[in-house]
């Protein structure tokens, strides 16, 4: 099994900011700007005409610093106290790419955020992407995110989504064209970067077959991606379906985390609430009758009561990453409107293990941990994918 998602984390994450135990000092780059690392390039297999080349990288594979890179080295404490190390080893040239976008984390005070990497940034990549280089090449752009404190005053206007949004797209077309040589790519986001990735999946690769054919899945948590109650395809996307097993490709992975049931007026799990209201500039349909959240267990599509891997920053483990065996499991739930991963606790007597909690209130439930709690199936289930990409397209 793997590591786990401590209550450290979910002290640290006030409204959505993550401020991963064990992050390093933050690290800049001028707006608009590239990472200062010239790179050769070929063509690649996806033609992009006037694709940008300005992208402010967050992480980029090869070139340091990269927070989405680095010591695995995991400390897994088991329930009775004991425990052990594991030494994970990322490969120098994995089968296939990753294109992250991260949640809310900017603390600026403007609307939008700038493209300086700040320790928000840094810290939240270093948190839920880095696992993932385990399996893949992780790629993450920096963009114009509407900044914490103005999200839900400012979210459902087109200019300041639209911001964002551009940037995250510019950056993907960049990516297409500079640097993918035909590879196939996961796309992983949390809370706002799901809402950028939204736009991106339905605006752009589902209408561009050849970008189409480079989609190994999309693992989009915290964002409310809708489909048709009881369908797998609709709403959010015209084309790409819901993942139903852990061997399919080209589909969507999507869940909201919860301890209980979402409550009435809950941020996540119910269709055009919270997060949602982002799509509004994204060429997305906005919510209708007849919607559901989508929910995929991330612990293994189509799988229910399955043991989670949480992995976390270790804030003070004898490794970087610490992981807590046997704590947590999870399967969907669908009730009075709501969609969601329900994650059961099994903490036994004895066992000192710090637990999540749903320390932002019910609301957001367990928002701030999404990706963390089934860090290590999501791990899991990119390399049993990666496997199925090579297969064909």
């Amino acid at each position: 099994m793997r590591r786990v998602t401590s209550a450290v984390i979910a002290a640290s994450i006030a409204m959505g900011l993550l401020a991963a135990c064990g992050g390093g000092s933050s690290t800049s780059a001028p707006a608009g700007g590239g990472t200062g690392t010239t790179r050769t390039t070929t063509a690649s297999s996806v033609s992009v005409a006037n694709a940008p080349t300005n992208t402010v990288w967050l992480c980029q594979p090869g070139v340091a610093p990269d927070p989405c890179a680095g010591d695995l080295t995991t400390t897994v404490v088991q329930a009775d106290g004991g425990r052990s190390t594991l030494n994970v080893q990322a490969p120098s040239d994995p089968p296939i790419d990753c294109f992250y976008v991260y949640p809310t984390v900017s603390t600026e005070t403007t609307i939008n955020a700038d493209l300086t990497i700040q320790a928000g940034e840094t810290n939240v990549a270093r948190a839920q992407a880095a696992q993932f280089s385990q399996v893949c090449r992780v790629w993450a752009p920096m963009y114009r995110q509407i900044t914490l404190s103005k999200l839900f005053p400012y979210a459902v206007s087109p200019q300041y989504v639209g911001i964002a949004y551009g940037d995250v797209r510019n950056a993907w077309l960049d990516y297409l064209a500079h640097y993918n040589h035909g590879r196939r790519v996961v796309l992983i986001s949390h809370s706002q970067g799901t809402q950028m990735l939204i736009g991106l999946l339905r605006n752009e690769i589902e209408n561009d077959p050849a970008q189409s054919r480079l989609l190994v899945s999309a693992i989009l948590a915290g964002g409310n991606v809708q489909v048709p109650t009881g369908k797998l395809v609709g709403g959010s996307f015209d084309k790409t379906p819901l993942c139903t097993t852990a061997t399919q490709t080209g589909c969507v992975v999507a869940w909201s985390t919860f301890l209980q049931p979402p409550p009435a007026n809950s941020l996540f799990g119910r269709p055009g609430q919270g997060v949602s209201t982002i799509v509004a500039a994204n060429n997305v349909p906005s919510p209708a009758a007849g919607m559901q959240v989508a929910c995929v267990n991330p612990a293994g599509p189509g799988a229910t009561g399955t043991p989670l891997l949480p992995l976390t920053p270790s804030g003070g483990a004898s490794g970087p990453w610490v992981e807590y065996p046997g704590l947590y499991s999870a399967q969907c739930e669908s009730a009075d409107g709501a969609t969601w991963l329900q994650v059961d606790v099994h903490h036994t007597a004895g066992d000192a293990r710090p637990v999540v909690t749903e320390a932002q209130g019910p609301i957001w439930g367990l928002h701030v941990v999404d990706i963390n709690l089934p860090l290590g199936n999501l791990v899991n289930l990119v390399r049993t994918e990666s496997g199925q990409a090579a297969t064909g397209p």
